[in-house]
C-alpha cells in the first residue's frame, strides 16, 4: 500500500525554529539515523519509524557516511525508503550527512582533506540516490589538514550544488569561530553546529553557544538523552536488548554508574511532577536555549518517536524548576 503522510502534519504549534539567523527552519525535534537503520537492523522497522516522524511534522533526517553499522548502510536504507516511500515529498525534507570518520582503507578515507571530504559527499549521495543533500557537515576537525582546506571543501560542496548548506559537527569554540569566518570568506556561511550535548555533557555552555550566536548560526544537539541516560530504560540497570547491551553501541555498561543512575532517578521523579517523562524533561531543557535551534533524537520504536515530539506539549521550564535541576545535576 503506497504510503500517504498525515494532512495534520504541519499543525504542531511551535514546531519549527530558524537556524540562527537564517531562513531555513529545522523542526524542534529532528530525527537521526545514527542508530537502528543500519544493515544490522530490520528495515521495516527504520520505514515505520520514518512514516510516523514525518506524519508528526518531523522534517529533518540527518545521517552521516559512517552511520550504520556497517558503515555507509544507513543512507542505503534511508535512500530506499526514500525512493519507494516519500521521494514526492522530497522538497519537504532537510536531509542532512556528514564526513570525517573513518570509511575506507588508505590515507584518504578518513578526517578533513579536500580528496576525503568531496569523495565521500559523492558516495553519499549515490548511496540515497540523491542529487544534493540540505546540509553538508564537516564531521571532525582534523589536526593534521589546514582549516582553510576542510572549509574550502565545504564551501565548494555548496557553490557545486552538491549541499545547499554547510555545517560543522563536533568543533570547539575557537575552531568554530575560525571555521565560520572561513566560510563566511568563502561564499558558504556555516548554517548549523552539530554537538553533543545534555544534561549530562554540557561542554557546549562553555563558550561554543555564545560563538555561534556570534557567527548567526543555529546549533542541533546530538545525544541529548546521554545514549538513553536520561530515559527510563536505565533506571533499574541495563535491560536486554538496549543500546548498552549492544556490542555495536556506543553506550557501555561503563557509562551506566550509580551516580548517573541515581541523578535520573531523581530527575525522573521532578519530570513526573510536570506531567511528563524523563526523555521529554531532559529535551526541554535543551531546547531551553533560546539559540538552540532543535534536538536530534535517535530511535528504535515509533512510540519513541510519538513520546519525544510530546515534549514540545510543555517545552517552558521555571526558573524554579531550573535551579531545581541544577542542584540534581550538581557534582556529589
Amino acid at each position: 500500500m503506497k504510503y500517504v503522510p498525515a494532512e495534520t502534519r504541519y499543525d504542531q504549534p511551535g514546531l519549527y525554529r530558524n537556524c540562527g539567523r537564517w531562513g531555513l527552519k529545522l523542526p524542534a525535534v529532528s530525527l537521526g539515523l545514527w542508530h537502528n537503520f543500519g544493515g544490522v537492523d530490520a528495515l521495516e522497522i527504520g520505514r515505520a519509524m520514518l512514516h510516523r516522524a514525518f506524519d508528526l511534522g518531523i522534517t529533518h533526517f540527518d545521517l552521516a557516511n559512517n552511520y550504520g553499522p556497517p558503515p555507509g548502510s544507513a543512507e542505503e536504507n534511508f535512500g530506499r525508503i526514500l525512493k519507494q516511500d516519500l521521494s514526492e515529498h522530497r522538497d519537504e525534507m532537510i536531509i542532512s550527512t556528514k564526513a570525517g570518520y573513518l570509511m575506507w582503507p588508505g590515507p584518504y578515507g578518513e578526517w578533513g582533506s579536500r580528496k576525503y571530504l568531496l569523495a565521500s559527499l559523492d558516495q553519499s549521495l549515490r548511496r540515497m540516490g540523491l542529487e544534493y543533500v540540505d546540509i553538508f557537515y564537516s564531521h571532525r576537525p582534523d589536526p593534521n589538514t589546514p582549516l582553510e582546506e576542510t572549509m574550502g571543501a565545504v564551501a565548494h560542496a555548496v557553490r557545486a550544488g552538491k549541499a545547499l548548506y554547510a555545517g560543522l559537527s563536533n568543533y570547539k569554540a575557537d575552531e568554530t569561530r575560525q571555521a565560520a569566518q572561513l566560510l563566511r570568506e568563502m561564499g558558504a556561511p556555516c548554517l548549523i553546529h552539530q554537538p553533543r550535548y545534555s544534561m549530562f555533557d554540557r561542554w557546549v555552555e562553555g563558550g561554543l553557544l555564545q560563538v555561534l550566536a556570534e557567527a548567526g548560526a543555529g546549533c542541533i544537539a546530538f545525544s541529548p538523552l546521554a545514549q538513553g541516560l536520561l530515559t527510563e530504560k536505565y533506571l533499574r540497570g541495563i535491560p536486554e536488548g538496549s543500546r548498552a547491551s549492544k556490542a555495536h553501541g556506543f553506550l557501555r555498561p561503563a557509562h551506566v554508574t550509580p551516580e548517573k543512575l541515581a541523578q535520573a532517578s531523581r530527575l525522573n521523579a521532578q519530570a513526573s511532577a510536570r506531567g511528563q517523562t524523563l526523555a521529554q524533561l531532559a529535551l526541554a531543557w535543551v531546547l531551553r536555549h533560546p539559540s538552540m535551534t532543535s534536538v536530534l533524537i535517535g530511535a528504535s520504536s515509533v512510540a519513541q518517536i510519538e513520546e519525544n515530539i510530546k515534549t514540545l506539549d510543555h517545552v517552558a521550564l521555571s526558573a524554579e524548576e531550573l535551579k531545581s535541576i541544577e542542584a540534581i545535576l550538581a557534582p556529589s
